[in-house]
């Protein structure tokens, strides 16, 4: 859309404005609790309704602080009244207790945070008996023993604003904070979201509206009392971050559509908005506006909000595939962190620059972000920006899990959406869904998929990377994205996968070597390109070894295999994917049991139209490694290296098995 800043401000202001009218009438008469409708999360709808009211008041404050208390909706006075109420112990209507409800800490965060930026507005003038009150309900965060990931800083920033008003704090817990923290940054302006297995794996939106978010707001909170240095830490972190975040984005306006908490949308702008807030962005202004504003278009213009104004559980229409059992009717409006614009003034250069291209608009890119293990490639003539993952999965790697299709997948991107059948947060909902987009996986003679998780990384350099995994199938293939239950497994053989990507085509090489216990009788070997959401007709061809699936606006999935993957098929979706009712995933697989001691390549593309030339690819063998030498149109040349793995190497070793 073509609107001046400072229309944009106004058209920001005014979505902000809607979607906080638009949950008032689900409001208890004293505004302590916002019961919004839709299945309550596992927390239970105490706990969902204090999260209603917490995550929009944090929506409240930025449009408060950045209109200066400008106030004709009274959200100050609206949001006041439902602390007073909340926080009251006596009152029957009062906010859920810490002990009462876990998830009641995550909330505390944004009441602390939003209690903060609208201090003149808010708490100067709440009663003593209500500051008291608000403060008695915040005390027992104090010396919790928090999660280990992003929760620790819930702890932060709530015991941060507690300091400054004469609450309870524990510099114990800030200093536990700020080491773990450190402990978890993995370098290159990427944290971990916590460790497992000790290890950095967790990569995923907690990156910007968690891990850098936090940090950089309880510096603020602290003001001189932070500790020496740590602001310009905490900045330097989040500019290198956003360096690689800039180029995450499409040129449609949506963010990758990867790991946990898809359904928070707008959150993942938390980081865009405060590197500018913070002075600690290598964007310039009119990027940082373009980007957020082309991001809050999206949503809007795909039914992110409904007809009565409030945010839809899914991703554009409601979809519950991509949930979690935390995930409750208020969830989604963690997408308040998408507005922390609204808390700059409108003079700042954000509000009144003019807009600037956005990374993928300007020019093609192929590059690595060797931290997070992933490829990327954008292609300025359809904006669609892609990420082969050779990095964290998200779980143990020393136990099996069942296939989180956030996390597991060889490929994301911003114009498609990982096949998510069933409800995640009912027990057993995704107990059947096997790996298919963008997954390497083996077929049992029964035709069951294996898993790929847990993944280890071996190389990854500026256009190609490899990662190797035990395939085995699951008795229980139950996923959730802490991994899912612990579950007896067969084991299959060893798979290597190695990928080269540029532009709109990843080559994609595999071997398969034998494992202890591995049993090749049935085994076929198959290879999923791009799902699409794709009309009623689901247009797709097939034509030998290769498959071809064309999505809405004319975007395509297609598959070929080259060596020694002769079979081509297409493989539909109903109410599988958060794009779309229907969907179509073009596969290529082996005849039989794949060939051990040889390569299998398959070229997976997805862009606005068929490729226009294809790379040529040629296998061989150097010592024990098995290569894919890969000629891309023009002469570029890759090589693919697949090592052998380890025979000895037996992680799971202590895990029962079938």
């Amino acid at each position: 859309m073509n609107r001046t800043p400072t229309e944009d401000r106004a058209h920001w202001e005014r979505t902000a404005d809607r979607m906080l009218l638009a949950v008032r009438p689900y409001a208890a008469a004293d505004h302590a609790l916002i019961h919004l409708p839709g299945v309550p999360s596992h927390n239970g709808a105490h706990s969902d309704g204090l999260e209603g009211f917490a995550r929009t008041l944090l929506l409240a404050a930025f449009r408060l602080a950045g209109a200066a208390g400008d106030d004709p909706h009274d959200l100050a006075g609206w949001y006041a009244a439902g602390l007073a109420a909340g926080t009251d112990p006596n009152h029957p209507g009062r906010w859920p207790t810490f002990a009462e409800s876990n998830q009641a800490k995550v909330e505390a965060a944004s009441v602390a945070l939003a209690l903060h930026e609208t201090r003149p507005w808010i708490w100067d003038r709440l009663d003593d008996r209500v500051r008291q009150n608000v403060l008695h309900w915040l005390a027992p965060m104090v010396g919790d023993a928090m999660p280990g990931n992003n929760w620790i800083w819930f702890q932060g920033v709530t015991e941060a604003f507690a300091r400054t008003v004469g609450g309870s704090w524990l510099r114990q817990d800030l200093d536990r904070i700020i080491a773990l923290t450190d402990a978890w940054y993995a370098g290159e302006g990427w944290y971990s979201d916590g460790l497992t297995g000790a290890e950095h794996r967790n990569f995923d939106h907690y990156n910007g509206w968690a891990m850098h978010l936090y940090p950089l707001w309880f510096c603020r909170i602290l003001g001189d009392a932070a500790p020496h240095g740590l602001l310009d830490r905490y900045r330097a972190r989040l500019h290198r971050f956003l360096e690689d975040q800039r180029l995450l984005v499409g040129a449609n306006g949506s963010p990758l559509i990867q790991g946990r908490s898809l359904t928070y949308r707008h959150a993942a702008l938390a980081s865009v908005w405060t590197g500018a807030l913070f002075d600690a962005t290598p964007l310039a202004p009119g990027e940082t506006r373009a980007l957020a504003t082309r991001m809050l278009d999206h949503f809007g213009g795909h039914g992110a909000l409904d007809t009565r104004g409030l945010l839809t559980l899914g991703w554009h229409r409601p979809f519950r595939g991509i949930l979690q059992g935390y995930s409750g009717p208020a969830s989604p409006y963690w997408a308040s962190k998408g507005f922390i614009g609204l808390a700059l003034p409108p003079h700042h250069p954000v509000w009144s620059e003019g807009d600037a291209q956005l990374a993928v608009e300007r020019s093609d890119f192929t590059t690595s972000l060797a931290t997070p293990g992933w490829l990327v490639s954008g292609t300025a003539a359809d904006g669609v920006v892609r990420v082969v993952n050779h990095g964290g999965d998200h779980t143990d790697p020393t136990r099996p899990h069942a296939d989180d299709p956030g996390y597991a997948r060889f490929a994301y991107s911003t114009h498609t959406a990982p096949e998510t059948p069933g409800d995640p947060t009912v027990a057993g909902g995704s107990a059947d869904a096997d790996p298919l987009d963008n997954a390497v996986v083996l077929l049992d003679a029964a035709g069951r998929a294996s898993h790929r998780r847990p993944a280890t990384r071996v190389s990854i350099g500026d256009t190609t990377a490899v990662s190797r995994s035990r395939a085995h199938w699951m008795k229980d293939a139950t996923w959730d994205v802490f991994g899912g239950p612990d579950t007896r497994y067969a084991l299959g053989p060893w798979i290597t996968v190695g990928s080269a990507l540029r532009g709109s085509v990843e080559v994609r090489a595999v071997r398969v070597d034998p494992g202890d216990g591995d049993d090749a009788a049935g085994q076929v070997l198959r290879i999923g390109g791009w799902a699409v959401a794709v009309g009623t007709d689901r247009a797709g061809s097939v034509d030998g070894s290769a498959a071809r699936a064309e999505g809405a606006g004319g975007l395509v999935s297609s598959v070929v295999g080259t060596c020694g993957l002769p079979r081509a098929g297409l493989v539909p979706g109903a109410d599988s994917n958060a794009l779309g009712t229907a969907s179509m995933t073009p596969v290529v697989q082996t005849k039989g049991p794949p060939v051990r001691g040889a390569v299998h390549v398959a070229l997976i593309h997805l862009g606005g139209g068929d490729p226009l030339a294809l790379p040529e690819v040629a296998t061989g063998r150097e010592g024990t490694d098995l290569v894919a030498h890969v000629t891309w149109p023009g002469g570029v040349r890759d090589t693919i290296r697949l090592p052998a793995p380890d025979p000895a190497y037996d992680p799971w070793k202590d895990h029962a098995r079938a």
